[in-house]
């Protein structure tokens, strides 16, 4: 079986006949050098199929799925409210979380970020591509770019401030409901003192110390989520 694996995002079945796009096509044929009558996979949130390369013509790949290799998987729900910083570092950033689980991202925009706009398709490649390598079914969504108080507000969740004042340094999973865990990391001035209070009023709150330095916040999210994951699982 090839570990080639390409996210489908149209209905996937068994013994289903279709083409890939040109971008996958070129992938397939001009980088990863498969020919006809080889194998890789296809996945979606509904599971993960093994396909056979029928046809590539006019450089698109025609296929049919020939078995189903994995169900849909029931995933723990794991947000990562973030501050947008400068696009190597954020790249990297989504990059990682998506590897550690996160399935989906909300960028917030506070007092002090500096960086105050997305590029939301470029994100989205950026989690399909670490998906694909990191063995994911499950794509991670990117919310739009909102305030704090449009995220707390619209929101319901489990939260996990990563707050450089606290004196706690442990998640307690006994708080934790059958709601969506969401870490929030703050911009790289750190959280206002009135946004602090905003979040610490939230309910369900659990104010955190990752560490005793100051992190980068590309750093903080790595942190923090092997963090929480360690409890959850």
């Amino acid at each position: 079986m090839s570990n080639i694996r390409l996210f489908f995002s149209a209905t996937l079945s068994s013994e289903m006949i279709e083409k890939l796009d040109k971008s996958q096509s070129h992938y397939l044929t001009k980088v990863m050098r498969v020919k006809e009558n080889e194998v890789f996979s296809l996945f979606n949130k509904n599971g993960e199929w093994e396909a056979k390369i029928l046809e590539i013509s006019k450089s698109i790949v025609k296929f049919r799925t020939i078995k189903q290799l994995r169900q849909k998987e029931k995933i723990k729900e794991l947000w990562l409210a973030f501050s947008p910083i400068k696009s190597n570092y954020q790249n990297f950033m989504i990059q990682k979380a998506t590897e550690l689980g996160v399935t989906k991202f909300l960028p917030i925009i506070f007092d002090r970020t500096v960086v105050r706009k997305i590029n939301k398709e470029r994100l989205e490649k950026i989690v399909i591509e670490a998906s694909e390598q990191s063995n994911r079914i499950n794509i991670p969504t990117i919310e739009v770019v909102q305030d704090l108080n449009v995220f707390l507000k619209k929101n319901s969740m489990d939260l996990i401030f990563t707050d450089l004042n606290s004196n706690i340094s442990k998640v307690d999973k006994s708080k934790f409901t059958n709601k969506p865990v969401c870490i929030i990391i703050g911009p790289e001035g750190d959280f206002s003192e009135t946004e602090r209070e905003k979040i610490l009023s939230f309910k369900g709150v659990q104010p955190i110390k990752i560490n005793e330095n100051i992190l980068r916040s590309e750093t903080a999210v790595i942190s923090a989520i092997s963090i929480v994951n360690y409890v959850i699982n």
